[in-house]
């Protein structure tokens, strides 16, 4: 099955349609997936923030980690379940888009330095006590928040791209929707 063809028969399944049908679904969907970005976004950019040395000199990085990982998680769970649910409400606007298949290849890729971010800073937590004002993060440590940042920056854009995706990838995306269709 091509990917339009799927595109179609998810469009056409009776919980899609029901979505579509209900003129205030979409736009919730919407507007709590962009409070989500936001919330998933503070919470990167605080952590980084601390790791640069801009904020919260006094506190360890630990500390500033537990604060925000359960708002950076939460963030990302609603974002996936109602980024989903965009999906099926409008599955080739989506799928078809190639901002949105490079956003998702970023988010994979930002939640994996989540991920690995947060388990360095739990292995280094151990010998930190919570009263302790630690050293400075490692310079390579540094690059990593300010390429963090840069990337979910770059994933915000993309997904307001997915909207303008002629416009922004030109031929390209023409090009793509033939293929696809």
């Amino acid at each position: 099955m091509s990917l339009a063809a799927f595109c179609e028969w998810l469009q056409a399944t009776a919980f899609s349609t029901a979505l579509q049908a209900t003129f205030w679904v979409v736009p919730t969907l919407q507007s709590l997936h962009i409070l989500m970005i936001g919330v998933v976004f503070v919470s990167i950019l605080a952590v980084a923030l601390k790791v640069l040395g801009v904020i919260r000199a006094d506190e360890p990085l630990a500390r500033v980690w537990q604060r925000f990982a359960p708002f950076l998680w939460g963030g990302i769970a609603v974002m996936a379940a109602t980024g989903v649910l965009l999906v099926v409400t409008e599955p080739a606007r989506e799928l078809m888009s190639i901002s949105f298949r490079l956003k998702m290849v970023l988010l994979a890729v930002g939640i994996a330095a989540a991920v690995a971010f947060g388990r360095r800073v739990a292995r280094g937590a151990g010998s930190v006590s919570a009263a302790t004002i630690e050293a400075p993060p490692p310079a390579g440590m540094r690059i990593g928040a300010i390429a963090t940042v840069l990337l979910w920056l770059a994933i915000i854009f993309l997904g307001r791209a997915i909207a303008y995706d002629e416009a922004v990838w030109g031929t390209l995306a023409a090009q793509e929707q033939e293929v696809g269709g």
